[in-house]
């Protein structure tokens, strides 16, 4: 991992750096965050929510506008005023009480991630050219080992208090902002446009390959997002809810490069995205095995662990040729708006697939609708494969060092 890390450019190390501590200073902080509403300052839970809610649709809802500002005034000093952002928020996070203020520091942590994702992620394929595919996945290597050391990093500054822990994390985004002002070079993307916004939104929408690309993997967000919903509430309080999140981090650190250079000798980028987000769909058949027959209790936490690792694989085989697809059918024009919409469409489908989740929990049939919804995708990305909408604009791929 060491030499393909060191045989990239300057800025692809640097992003890959900067994703890793993005990662870090966001878990160590969002997943103690509700905690720290409800039983630190007494909230009650639809306050909570709304805390929260807000948080997550400042950042979905605006996804296409950072990506708009990223193509416009350049990747790196829209990642810049994200990490900034952010620093902002994460530290008004651990000073105040008062609910409007609350709801205005998760704002902020929500546009600050609407400004950075589609930048970095376009500047990252931008910078590594033929080699995109292998570059995201070791950007996903950073990606997930920063979801792993995040939580444990907050967990032991929260028996300090909360707000050692926001001031920890407002510092790591201080220290990347520096870091970027130092040391990121300006990308080469981001000359000044000659065309309006609205334009430029009406041609990204007018993308047909893209937007059924788009929608088509939608379902597969509903999927990984089930990390975080339904198979914690099938755990409840058994205490391992955390060993899931260790799972699939360790599953992406440890596997993620071999298992995108097995499906690149043997797969198109289409084809890998098929059989990843299939798999994804399989791997809730554990789930609604265990949930049809009568099983003990034991094997629950099994099935979840199973259903956890196979989810993990499906992930780490789709991502870095899903990146890859974006950037081909966006024609390499507008690449961090591309993006932008990409993640906004995304965020709408988990919003639905989470209210149809929601209301089937505690039955078989949610189980077996999410092996469902992976067929669906991949039966979806499939078509559009063999209609040839996913050739769009191939790059060819170098030989890996």
């Amino acid at each position: 991992m060491w030499r393909r890390f060191v045989s990239f450019e300057r800025s692809v190390r640097l992003l890959m750096v900067n994703q890793l501590a993005i990662n870090v200073g966001f878990y160590m902080l969002m997943p103690y965050l509700a905690g720290h509403l409800s039983a630190g300052l007494g909230l009650a839970g639809w306050t909570v929510g709304l805390v929260l809610g807000v948080r997550n649709l400042s950042q979905q809802g605006l996804f296409l506008l950072g990506g708009t500002l990223a193509d416009r005034l350049g990747h790196r000093p829209v990642i810049i005023a994200g990490c900034l952002l952010r620093t902002a928020g994460f530290a008004l996070l651990g000073f105040v009480d008062a609910v409007p203020a609350l709801v205005a520091a998760s704002m902020m942590t929500g546009f600050a991630g609407a400004l950075f994702n589609p930048a970095v992620r376009a500047y990252l394929a931008q910078d590594a050219g033929a080699r995109r595919v292998e570059a995201f996945a070791l950007f996903n290597v950073f990606y997930q080992a920063g979801i792993l050391a995040g939580p444990l990093i907050g967990l032991a500054l929260i028996t300090v208090n909360f707000r050692t822990v926001c001031v920890a994390a407002a510092a790591v985004f201080a220290l990347l902002t520096i870091l970027q002002l130092l040391a990121l070079p300006p990308s080469r993307a981001g000359t000044p446009a000659r065309t309006s916004v609205p334009a430029d939104w009406r041609a990204v929408a007018g993308n047909r390959p893209f937007l059924l690309f788009s929608l088509a993997m939608a379902g597969s967000y509903v999927l990984s997002f089930q990390l975080y919903l339904a198979l914690p509430l099938e755990l409840g309080q058994t205490g391992t809810v955390g060993l899931l999140f260790v799972v699939s981090a360790l599953v992406a650190i440890a596997g993620q490069l071999r298992i995108t250079d097995w499906a690149r000798r043997r797969w198109s980028g289409p084809q890998a995205i098929v059989r990843g987000v299939a798999l994804m769909g399989l791997a809730f058949v554990p789930m609604a095995l265990y949930g049809l027959t009568p099983a003990p209790a034991d094997v629950r936490t099994v099935a979840v662990i199973a259903c956890t690792t196979l989810l993990a694989v499906g992930n780490a085989l789709t991502y870095p040729f899903e990146m890859d697809a974006v950037v081909r059918l966006s024609g390499e024009r507008l690449i961090a708006t591309h993006y932008g919409l990409y993640n906004t469409v995304a965020g709408i489908g988990i919003a639905v697939g989470n209210l149809l989740v929601g209301a089937l929990t505690g039955s078989a049939g949610v189980w077996i609708v999410l092996a469902f919804v992976g067929s669906l995708c991949a039966l979806a990305v499939g078509l559009l494969n063999r209609g040839g909408m996913l050739t769009t604009g191939v790059v060819p791929v170098q030989a890996r060092p």
